[in-house]
């Protein structure tokens, strides 16, 4: 608690006391998070054939930069994870939709920064709808994203991730974005069937969407040459010799926290890495990109990224 204080008295007036000619100009203009619910390290990148993330490991990860010790340090379940990617604070927040976060997003600070930024939070799954507010009380329902998640909104249940696709083409041809939060339900909803084909199928699934987003940021002319590119997920799975193993997640375990990273954009260097990172430092580094007054994020600028 003292900490956050200190952060939210001292913070803002330090960087309120800069000046403009002193502020970093980065030439990314736009952000888009994607992220690939519980797909485990060792299915992925981990995996040194990467035989279920063929559009990724051979026509993506040259372009950017692929961390291999990054991690999910906070609790290991989907709306946690969410939350420390868009607010950069590890909370203890329920996992059905029922609480929003506690403390601002990265949504929230770019649009009390710039009131006619288009932001966008985008999900298969309904729950993650709680991630367009707060609790905070300068913050709550203020300077809010639109949504676009599960069937219809919070309660509505979860919708196949094709259908989340094509939402996304859809927001981002017609409002053009500046900050996107992209999620897919799988391969977690397949995990969590305890079949490991669909698992397996949910992966390769997800590599196909991400290579289809790749090559829409590199041929739209508003989005080309001028936008960062987050690929994570929100958790792992258990290990095979832990509780059911693939099927299930949420405890302190490498294969829950063990996840993929990789960062591509205009500010960006090129190459594999293994620098030890977590979640809440992914939104550490937008506010820097983006210029941004994070009042109460944690997480550290990843400086390695940057050219």
């Amino acid at each position: 608690m003292k900490k956050t204080l200190l952060i939210s008295l001292v913070l803002p007036i330090m960087l309120n006391s800069c000046s403009k000619d002193s502020l970093k100009e980065y030439k990314t203009e736009n952000v888009i998070i994607m992220v690939v619910d519980g797909q485990r390290y060792s299915e992925s990148w981990g995996d040194s054939t990467h035989q279920y993330i063929p559009h990724f490991s051979t026509e993506i990860a040259d372009f950017g930069i692929v961390n291999t010790a990054f991690y999910n340090n906070g609790l290991t379940s989907t709306v946690p994870g969410f939350t420390a990617i868009t607010t950069g604070v590890y909370q203890e927040i329920n996992n059905s939709g029922q609480e929003s976060p506690i403390y601002p997003s990265i949504f929230q600070y770019l649009i009390e920064k710039d009131s006619t930024a288009p932001a966008w939070i985008i999900n298969s799954k309904d729950k993650l709808a709680v991630l367009g507010n707060c609790q905070q009380t300068n913050w709550s329902n203020k300077y809010m994203p639109l949504l676009d998640c599960g069937i219809d909104g919070l309660g509505s249940g979860y919708r196949h991730d094709t259908l989340t696709l094509a939402r996304f083409f859809n927001v981002m041809s017609e409002y053009h974005p500046k900050l996107t939060l992209l999620g897919f339900r799988e391969p977690d909803f397949s995990a969590h069937t305890n079949s490991w084909d669909d698992y397996i199928e949910g992966i390769i699934n997800t590599d196909e969407y991400i290579y289809r987003v790749w090559n829409y940021i590199q041929n739209d002319p508003h989005y080309s040459g001028r936008t960062t590119l987050f690929i994570t997920n929100d958790h792992g799975r258990h290990l095979d010799n832990i509780g059911d193993g693939f099927k299930s997640h949420g405890d302190g375990c490498d294969g829950c926290r063990h996840i993929n990273f990789f960062a591509y954009g205009p500010d960006f260097k090129k190459g594999v890495i293994n620098h030890s990172r977590e979640l809440i430092d992914i939104p550490a580094t937008i506010t820097e990109i983006l210029q941004l007054n994070a009042e109460y994020v944690e997480g550290k600028i990843m400086y390695e990224l940057f050219e």
